[in-house]
């Protein structure tokens, strides 16, 4: 586990035979125990053999104007943008404009190792290349427009963080270069070239590039929680583009993904290829396995929007998520989305908390290490509410469940402390970590 908060692939449980008869009940008091606790806005939706079975909207596109999430609502969907991307450039391959082997110094030849480094090591991130959204001053400029030069010089300046294909870390960097090859191969620009090659083609009417999010087309603003949802702020398409950028609804993704497996956009080698990992990256895609089964797909984050993205070929299943406002495991949703489709039982969430003080919470604080994770935990309070941050992330709020427990409900951690020993028990994903307060 790399990060405490890691929403980037996910395990499914195991389940079996498909439910002919798909009941929805259970299903849907858990979006209204989201809605009733505020945990959650945003859509879902279920398909099979490449129809709409299910869906769930709750909350707000635009609070202050009351508008309230539908299923025509448009969400930005951040990375699941490269499972098109990665689409786009296969199509070029096909085409005989490139190949998964050609150096990016062809296109780049000032970027450090661009001779070492191929399309293919830029679709399965083992490209070595620093990610530009990791500077640390992202956050000064996100919001304003870049040019491609302008982007491509702070791509140059970060520089390699490995040698090329050595390993796989995630990388940002490495779809925008394929944006700016792609237009420079195909003559055209990637909003055009989604919706020519993609969303016309399947007919995927809420799907496109984004810009500046206008909600009387029916596109939803993003929030982040504090005591109350505050609206976020709108990072400038022009930055993530092929990396970032797609605007889309749950159905038109379960939609394009299932064309993509089922050989409407690339051929079945291409797609045989997408589906090479090596360090847990395929390109473009994830894999999200269940029981004995298999599933793909991609995550995406953006501003305050979440997304998640999964399809099991052989069980002909889509299912995706978008959000834009999130107090709650998108991996916990999507697992009781299969388990009411496979008819298997699924724990609701229970959102009781108990009243602390700060003074109640002076036991827990402190500096936490592990000698199962090199991953250091700093348990601070403020204004009365506990937060916890690890090395080298951001902090995050925990609510008081239990005497001595806590939990982060949007990445299902739980945190358990023993003050007598110094003691704590990081619980996430099935896993148990122990820490000790130094």
């Amino acid at each position: 586990m790399k990060k405490i908060i890691c929403l980037l692939g996910f395990t499914f449980i195991g389940l079996s035979l498909f439910s002919q008869d798909f009941s929805s009940p259970k299903l849907d008091s858990l979006f209204t125990a989201l809605e009733k606790h505020d945990r959650f806005m945003g859509s879902v939706a279920l398909s099979h053999n490449g129809k709409t079975i299910y869906t769930k909207t709750i909350g707000y596109a635009d609070i202050e104007a009351k508008k309230t999430v539908d299923v025509s609502t448009k969400f930005r969907v951040g990375s699941i943008t490269k499972m098109f991307t990665s689409v786009l450039t296969f199509m070029a391959i096909e085409e005989g404009k490139i190949t998964l082997d050609q150096p990016i110094a062809d296109f780049f030849p000032n970027i450090k190792n661009a001779s070492n480094i191929t399309i293919g090591n830029l679709l399965n991130h083992r490209s070595g290349i620093a990610n530009v959204t990791s500077r640390p001053d992202y956050l000064l400029w996100n919001t304003q427009p870049k040019t491609r030069q302008q982007l491509l010089e702070l791509i140059e300046q970060g520089g390699s963080i490995f040698e090329p294909n050595s390993k796989g870390e995630y990388s940002n960097s490495n779809y925008q270069l394929l944006t700016f090859i792609l237009e420079d191969l195909l003559k055209d620009g990637y909003a055009n070239l989604i919706k020519t090659r993609i969303a016309e083609p399947l007919q995927l009417e809420n799907t496109y590039m984004g810009s500046t999010i206008n909600t009387n087309n029916h596109e939803a603003l993003s929030y982040n929680y504090d005591t109350r949802w505050n609206k976020s702020f709108e990072t400038h398409m022009s930055i993530p583009i092929g990396a970032g950028a797609i605007v889309s609804t749950p159905t038109d993704l379960n939609t394009f993904s299932t064309a993509l497996f089922e050989g409407k956009l690339i051929t079945k080698e291409s797609l045989k290829q997408m589906k090479t990992f090596e360090d847990g990256y395929g390109m473009g895609l994830f894999e999200m396995p269940y029981f004995t089964k298999k599933g793909f797909g991609h995550n995406g984050g953006i501003d305050g929007f979440t997304s998640q993205l999964a399809t099991f070929p052989k069980d002909r299943i889509s299912m995706a998520l978008t959000s834009n406002g999130n107090r709650y495991s998108n991996n916990d949703i999507l697992i009781a989305v299969l388990a009411a489709y496979y008819d298997k039982s699924f724990n609701l969430p229970n959102f009781e908390t108990i009243e602390v003080t700060a003074e109640d919470l002076e036991k827990y604080l402190g500096i936490y290490g592990s000698k199962q994770l090199h991953l250091k935990v700093t348990i601070a309070e403020k204004n009365g509410t506990l937060t916890a941050q690890a090395t080298g992330q951001s902090s995050f709020p925990l609510e008081a469940v239990e005497e001595h427990a806590f939990e982060f409900h949007q990445a299902g951690v739980r945190l358990e402390f023993n003050p007598e020993e110094k003691t704590m028990l990081l619980k996430q994903g099935g896993n148990t970590y122990t820490y000790t307060r130094e």
